[in-house]
């Protein structure tokens, strides 16, 4: 249809297993003709290059962001009396959970002072339930269950320290939620998370046992002394996340590369079906056959029902767009106004 394409990665993908090379190979094939692709981290841009043998500079690297508002600190929330290590993720095996059932119980031996509390769903609820069960830390280890999206800041301000134990991640914007509220951070260093944090917000582990609780041991020893540190205290904390990550930057940047694609020209046919045909020696002559069955029927349906025929979508102004949002929040106003004074009247 002649229509410009971009595709955002947040994933990383592997290479031996058989799932991930024939994933890899679909990948190829539907980004052979894509004009540009964003990925939220820089280790996220070299594993999509590498899976979809991508030229890296149509890559674009854009992270994820919060609305930084949404995760202000509380001091007054957390319990003077505890310790405490949040952690709030999909129970599951990707998420680290066996190291997280692991270090459990050697942290609560270890700092009578500590507490848990772990948030999210999935099937390796039932291993945390039997470690709790096991070492009698019912007391000191809170599951919550699923945890509502309004519900993660309060939540995250009960803590001292986040804790996150992926074993794969491309960006995790849990952890970034975390620093906002002011925690320290605990991650494995995997995947794109050494990109997200300054490294004095957050103490990186190995994933493994015995290197996850080292890190916590050494979170752990780093709260009770923040009062003499102040660059370390919550509210710098927010701060810098609120400057490294917010949605107006992340538009901004996302804009330029629609405006850098869309004066590009369309290649003919033959160059896309060359592109496909490099997908390899069978899988090539597949997605020819296909892009030239797709490019057959656009025709058809092009005769049938021709260009000229087809509403063109009306330029949409942000000046007209402003006017509208000022216009509906004049509406509102004034119905709340109504309501407040029908409401008197028969008071």
């Amino acid at each position: 249809m002649g229509l410009k394409a971009v595709f955002t990665d947040h994933s990383l993908l592997g290479f031996a297993d058989a799932s991930g090379i024939l994933l890899n190979k679909l990948l190829k094939f539907t980004l052979s003709d894509v004009h540009h692709a964003i990925c939220v981290s820089h280790t996220s841009k070299e594993n999509t290059v590498l899976r979809a043998a991508l030229d890296p500079q149509q890559v674009s690297v854009i992270p994820n962001a919060i609305i930084a508002e949404q995760f202000r600190p509380d001091p007054s929330a957390r319990d003077p009396e505890w310790i405490t290590i949040v952690v709030l993720s999909r129970l599951v095996y990707r998420k680290g959970i066996d190291l997280l059932v692991a270090a459990v119980p050697r942290i609560c031996q270890q700092c009578p002072q500590v507490r848990f509390i772990i948030g999210g769903d999935g099937p390796k609820r039932i291993d945390l339930e039997q470690m709790r069960e096991h070492y009698m830390l019912q007391d000191r280890v809170e599951l919550l269950g699923s945890v509502k999206a309004v519900d993660v800041r309060r939540v995250l301000v009960r803590g001292d320290i986040f804790l996150n134990t992926s074993l794969t991640e491309a960006f995790c914007i849990a952890i970034v939620e975390a620093a906002s509220c002011g925690l320290l951070v605990v991650s494995t260093k995997v995947g794109g998370i050494p990109e997200v944090l300054p490294r004095y917000m957050v103490t990186f582990a190995a994933p493994e046992e015995d290197e996850v609780v080292e890190a916590l041991l050494e979170a752990i020893g780093q709260v009770g002394d923040r009062p003499n540190h102040p660059e370390l205290s919550p509210e710098r904390f927010h701060n810098q996340v609120n400057k490294m990550y917010s949605w107006h930057n992340v538009a901004e940047r996302t804009e330029l590369v629609y405006y850098k694609i869309a004066d590009l020209e369309e290649p003919p046919l033959i160059e896309r079906l060359r592109r496909y045909y490099g997908c390899g020696l069978v899988a090539g002559k597949l997605f020819c056959l296909v892009a030239a069955v797709d490019f057959l029927i656009g025709v058809v349906l092009a005769w049938i029902w021709p260009k000229c025929e087809i509403e063109i979508a009306q330029q949409f102004s942000h000046e007209k767009f402003q006017h509208i949002i000022n216009q509906n929040q004049t509406m509102c106003d004034q119905q709340k106004h109504r309501a407040q004074h029908t409401s008197s009247t028969f008071s």
